[in-house]
């Protein structure tokens, strides 16, 4: 008895069929198009399509968060512009206010030489036979009548020394508030320097902490109320100093009653006892005259120089420019021509590459039994 008489196995020919059936299933996934362009994983697109979702709106709050920080930055920068803008006008009316109270024109020393109601203000030409008023053009008091000569001359001296008193003191006064004005500007600076740090070093934060941004706003937000009111009575508590110094070292209070030189008001100047200026007051003058000159000059000739300097600069900058771009145009040239020359090349060997498949490669063209053999099993 042959083995080909044998009978076979049961098994086998199950194992045989179920191959077969798996075979046929599968070729009909592979070979039906329309299975094999959109059979993917459904659930696997969803989900990345839901992660991407989630990116989105992450991304989304992240702007917003962002967006919302920048226009609370925005409003503190403006609120910190309108509050200098408020400080300057204050300042003026301040200034304009001060003018109008304190430096009437009423008030200057000048003032009895175009005053209106001088007719209307002066004393009759004699009061009585001791009248200080008649001088020799009165044709009442002579040479030798003087007697109060050296009680005059006294009074005169006094009056020059209170005079160059005066003036010394209101310079030093005027420096005085100057440097003031100087060390609260400084400081005011300084703090909004300061504060222009705190306010980047709390946006940094928030950048860096983008989970957090909700918390990190409410903090910055609380933040900058307690800033808000420490700004507010700093400021405060400057204005009241500057205003007790004001106060302090104001006209009013600095007033000295003992400065009248003449009987019919503080800001007038008896013309007939007047000597004019000291030969050390023109000669001060004079001083600082030639000084304004010698720095006027010095001024002109700096500006000279520097104008040549900035000629010379120009015209180096200007060569370097032509050398520069005829250097570029020379370059330019040089890697056109290397760029056409490699474009040759390789126009010959493809060229040559052509020839060789035609010739050579491609001498047996496939038949329509070579294409039959395809798509005919699964594997």
């Amino acid at each position: 008895m042959y083995k080909l008489d044998l009978p076979i196995d049961p098994k086998e020919v199950a194992a045989i069929e179920r191959r077969r059936n798996r075979e046929q299933q599968r070729q009909s996934q592979i070979f039906n198009a329309k299975a094999r362009t959109i059979g993917v994983d459904v659930a696997v697109l969803e989900k990345q399509v839901e992660e991407r979702r989630m990116m989105e709106r992450t991304e989304k709050a992240r702007e917003e968060a962002f967006d919302a920080d920048r226009e609370q930055y925005d409003k503190v920068a403006l609120m910190l512009e309108e509050r200098e803008q408020q400080m300057s006008h204050d300042l003026d009316r301040a200034v304009q206010n001060y003018r109008q109270q304190h430096q009437k024109p009423e008030t200057r020393r000048e003032y009895d030489l175009y005053d209106p109601d001088a007719l209307k203000k002066d004393r009759p030409a004699r009061v009585s036979d001791h009248d200080p008023r008649c001088g020799p053009a009165t044709l009442q008091m002579f040479a030798g009548e003087d007697l109060n000569e050296k009680k005059r001359r006294e009074l005169q001296t006094d009056m020059t020394k209170k005079w160059l008193t005066e003036q010394i003191d209101e310079r030093k006064r005027k420096e005085t508030q100057q440097m003031y004005a100087d060390n609260l500007y400084d400081r005011k600076r300084v703090e909004l320097d300061e504060r222009a740090q705190h306010l980047s070093k709390m946006e940094e934060e928030c950048r860096r902490a983008v989970n957090m941004a909700t918390t990190n706003f409410n903090q910055a937000s609380a933040m900058e109320v307690v800033e808000r009111r420490r700004l507010q009575k700093q400021q405060e508590e400057d204005n009241n100093f500057a205003e007790i110094y004001n106060h302090l070292t104001g006209d009013i209070l600095t007033e000295n009653p003992a400065v009248a030189v003449s009987a019919f008001g503080p800001q007038r100047v008896v013309p007939d006892r007047w000597k004019g200026m000291s030969p050390e007051q023109l000669k001060a003058i004079l001083d600082i005259q030639k000084e304004q000159c010698q720095e006027n000059q010095r001024l002109k000739e700096e500006e000279k120089r520097q104008n040549m300097e900035w000629d010379r600069q120009r015209i180096l900058a200007t060569r370097a420019a032509m050398n520069l771009e005829q250097q570029e145009q020379e370059y330019n040239k040089e890697i056109r021509k290397r760029l056409d020359g490699y474009n040759q090349q390789l126009s010959r060997e493809q060229k040559a590459h052509l020839e060789y498949l035609e010739k050579v490669i491609y001498t047996n063209n496939p038949t329509a039994h070579y294409h039959s053999q395809f798509n005919t099993t699964s594997r």
